[in-house]
This record gives structure tokens, C-alpha cells and sequence, in this order.
């Protein structure tokens, strides 16, 4: 091992008058400014090669290249920093949103980097890789309902206006009317993409959540490209394309796009630029994400695939060549469990599937598509319950070959124990229920419900073939579905 002289620093131009960034320490007063705020911004573009774009290029602006992984840490800082300029915010506070994750996301890693608290509303349609990363972070999460409106008190932003009364110190980010939202963009985002095209730029897509992205980027525009066509991406369900269209909406739908859309107009947007809008369903903003990644190896979320979806049928309606911008607005890192998941996606009815007209139709994970979790005879119980776990269900079917021989369930597992550990080590063969009741995929669907009633599982199999299994949960999701 070498060893460093006690003047290396100095040698190396970090002696006792400069000081390296990692060593430096603020003085008295002056709080340190975390280094992980200066790499939000300035994030990368990139053009669509391999997807169709008509007689368009289309730029994608990488917002999930943030350090927080969205667009919205911009206006997570821009917020922040206003409300500690304006004396609103100060050292031991606490920060209170009402966000569908992105914003909530932005402001923790602001938030947390300066010390401060911070407490979060969040809509119970979050993926779950959200809520984990947020709490991940510091924040303090309360879950509340996704199919209410605005002015019920379990409306997410109603239930934050609350919980600032009840918290001394607390600061009310309120993004939907923060004009610190909407001038991060003016100062930030719309010059980057300004500089990045060449100032060469035909039209813009965006989405509206609070209304921040879309009211900054037409502020600035308006000076420097005042000609520049605004396309709004909206989900099917949401109010603001028909008040785009005609200046007024009916009642909102819903939808499982994350993060933008509304049931009402957010005070700071300013759509009055808007000359284009594109309702996009779910199942085309996830399949449109998917394809993404797919073909041009960019990981986004669903939102971005709402902005994505609209902004190639804008690019394919066109008759001559335009410059198009749009954004990947947060990494798709954090839609594992939902887009990316096609388990998730079929029961979402999201994905779609070869329909058999009988029973095979209500099973989540057929055999026949390598979905099926299952064991073999030969497997220990520890092997089971770790796939149990993995998987998050209860039981296992026991396959030999791809034929069924029993099924092992939780509390076989339990009576197989005898409270000693070491019974994990066991065979699935010695504690699996070997006379397993199952029915054909022509059985009548009173019998699978009557099955159900008896037990928590049915078995879907004949002479010939394993299908897979049918819980309960998977008839109600059936019938919910037919509902839809």
C-alpha cells in the first residue's frame, strides 16, 4: 500500500486554501446546497429512429434522466426554493403535497436533501414502486381514494389542505397553484429544448397534470416561436380535451394513467394556446410505452406513453415535414409492477388473450402462456413457500411433467411444521393434498362458483392438460370486467 504524505493535498491543489467539494464545509450561516439539485435539468434529447413518425422527426425531451427520475423535480426545486425566498418555508418545516407521485417524488428528494419533513397525499392508483421509492426517501405517505372527486374529503388534495391546518410549520406546496410550477419551465425547460432543436421547432406535445409543464412551455414560446403548434395528450376519461375542443366538459371518467389528466381545470393551466388535442385510452398509452422500449430501448412510464401515442398519430396526420418535441416524463423504472407487468396488464384487461368461451377465460396465469407458479413433488417445502412468497399467492399446484398431482397450500405447509424449522427441508410430496377436485374448462360457471365457496382455489384440468388455477378474487375480477 502506498502511502499519501501529509502535503499530497496540497500537491494535488486542495491545501488549506482550496479545499475540495466533498471536504468543503458552508460557513457560519450559510446552509450547504446539496450537490444532487444541480444535476436536475439539462436533460438530454433524443430522436425517434425506429418507430413510425410519418414525414416528422419527433424529439424526445429525457425527463426520467432527472436524479429524481421525472420532469417534476424541476418544479419540485423551483417550489421549494420560492417558498424558502418568500420566508414561507424555514429550517424545520414541513412540506405537504397532494400528488399522484412524480411531484411527491421531486419534492422529497428537494425536501430531504435540505432537512425538511415531509408529509404526502397520494391517490390509491400509485404503482406501488412509487410509494416505496418515496418512502425510501423520508417522506411520510397517506394513501387515499382514486374514485372520488373534487370537494369529497377523501379527495386527495383536500385531504392535504387538512393535514397543513394540523401541522405547525407545514408549508402547502399546492402545485395546481404555485406559480413557481409553471416558471420552471418558462426558465429552465423551454430554453433547453429552445437550444437543443437549433431553434428549429414546429410543435410541441404535452400532458396536464397540474398544468405546469404545458402553461411555462407556452409562456416561453410565445417570445421566442410564436408560431409553434401546442398538442395536448390526454387520457380517455379526462375533461381537458373537450375543454380544449369547446370550452366546456361533463363528468369525468376514469383512467390508469398516472400522473396526468383531470376532472376538473387546474387554476395555473393556461390552455388557451392549445390549437390540437388527443384522447389516448389506456391500453394505447401502455402498449405505446411498451413499444418504446421495445424498439427504441427507453424505458418510460405511462404517461409518457399518453404524450408518446398522441404525438405519432399528430406526426403521422401531418403532409409535410415537421420538428416535434415530446417528453419521456419519468422512467418506467417505477411501472415494473403495472405496464411492464403482463400479468397486471391482463387482469387490467389491458392485454388481451386468445378467448376460449369457458372457464379457461378466468384464469390469470394459464398454463398454456408459462405464467403457472408451481412445484414439483420433489421440491422441499422451503423451495414452495419462497415461491409463494415471490409470487404473492397462497397456494401451488404440483406438477410432474406438466401434469397436476396435487396442490399445497398454506396451511399444508403450516400443519407440516410441527412448529420445527427443519420441516422446511421436507418434500412437497409429504405434505400436498394428493386428491385435488377439478374441473374441466367446459364446466358450468355455478360449479366453479360453488367450488369456490368450498375452498379457495378451483382447479382448472382434465385427462389431458393442467390450465391453471381460479381463485376468487380472479371471478370477481371477471365479473368486474364485464361491467366495464
Amino acid at each position: 500500500m502506498t502511502a499519501i504524505a501529509p502535503d499530497a493535498d496540497a500537491a494535488r491543489g486542495h491545501g488549506p486554501a482550496e479545499q475540495s467539494e466533498f471536504s468543503r464545509r458552508p460557513g457560519r450561516g450559510e446552509p450547504a446546497r446539496p450537490a444532487v439539485l444541480d444535476l436536475i435539468g439539462n436533460t438530454p434529447m433524443v430522436p425517434v429512429r425506429r418507430l413510425d413518425t410519418g414525414p416528422c422527426e419527433l424529439f424526445l425531451k429525457l425527463e426520467s434522466q432527472n436524479p429524481g427520475g421525472s420532469i417534476k423535480d424541476r418544479i419540485g426545486l423551483s417550489m421549494i426554493e420560492a417558498a424558502e425566498r418568500d420566508g414561507m418555508l424555514s429550517p424545520g418545516g414541513t412540506v405537504v403535497e397532494a400528488t399522484a407521485g412524480n411531484t411527491g417524488l421531486g419534492l422529497a428528494l428537494v425536501a430531504r436533501a435540505k432537512g425538511y419533513r415531509v408529509v404526502l397525499v397520494v391517490p390509491d392508483k400509485m404503482s406501488a414502486e412509487k410509494v416505496l421509492q418515496l418512502k425510501a426517501l423520508g417522506a411520510e405517505v397517506h394513501m387515499t381514494r382514486s374514485d372520488v372527486g373534487k370537494g369529497h374529503p377523501d379527495y386527495y388534495q383536500d385531504r392535504a389542505a387538512r393535514l397543513v391546518m394540523d401541522i405547525p410549520g407545514a408549508w402547502y406546496a399546492d402545485q395546481f397553484n404555485n406559480p413557481a410550477n409553471p416558471l420552471a419551465h418558462e426558465t429552465t425547460t423551454g430554453p433547453e429544448i429552445w437550444q437543443q432543436t437549433g431553434h428549429r421547432i414546429d410543435a410541441l406535445v404535452c400532458g396536464v397534470g397540474s398544468g405546469g409543464t404545458l402553461t411555462g412551455l407556452s409562456r416561453f414560446f410565445a417570445k421566442v416561436r410564436p408560431g409553434l403548434e401546442m398538442v395536448l395528450a390526454d387520457p380517455e376519461g379526462s375533461v381537458l380535451k373537450d375543454y380544449v375542443e369547446t370550452g366546456t366538459y361533463g363528468e369525468a371518467g376514469s383512467w390508469a394513467v398516472e400522473g396526468i389528466g383531470e376532472d376538473f381545470i387546474p387554476p395555473i393551466a393556461d390552455l388557451s394556446g392549445v390549437r390540437r388535442a388527443y384522447a389516448v385510452s389506456d391500453s394505447e398509452s401502455f402498449a405505446t410505452a411498451r413499444e418504446l422500449y421495445r424498439a427504441e430501448g427507453i424505458l418510460a412510464g405511462s404517461s409518457s406513453g399518453t404524450l408518446l401515442a398522441a404525438a405519432l398519430r399528430y406526426c403521422r396526420a401531418q403532409t409535410e415535414p415537421r420538428r416535434v418535441v415530446t417528453f419521456v416524463c419519468d422512467t418506467g423504472t417505477r411501472y415494473l409492477s403495472k405496464v411492464y407487468n403482463d400479468h397486471w396488464m391482463f387482469d387490467q384487461g389491458l392485454l388481451q388473450r386468445t378467448h376460449q368461451g369457458d372457464l379457461r377465460d378466468l384464469i390469470s396465469r394459464r398454463a398454456e402462456d408459462g405464467a403457472v407458479v408451481s412445484v414439483s413433488p420433489e421440491d422441499t417445502l422451503a423451495t414452495a413457500f419462497s415461491r409463494m412468497r415471490q409470487a404473492d399467492v397462497s397456494q401451488l399446484p404440483v406438477l410432474r411433467q406438466g401434469k397436476l398431482v396435487g396442490l399445497l397450500d398454506e396451511s399444508d405447509l403450516l400443519a407440516q411444521m410441527h412448529m420445527d424449522a427443519r420441516h422446511f427441508k421436507d418434500a412437497v410430496e409429504s405434505a400436498m393434498s394428493h386428491d385435488v377436485h377439478t374441473l374441466p374448462p367446459g364446466a358450468p360457471l355455478a360449479e366453479l362458483i360453488g367450488q369456490l365457496r368450498r375452498g379457495l382455489v378451483a382447479v382448472i384440468a382434465d385427462d389431458q392438460r393442467f390450465y391453471g388455477l381460479v381463485t376468487r378474487f380472479d371471478l370477481l375480477n371477471h365479473l368486474r370486467k364485464g361491467l366495464s
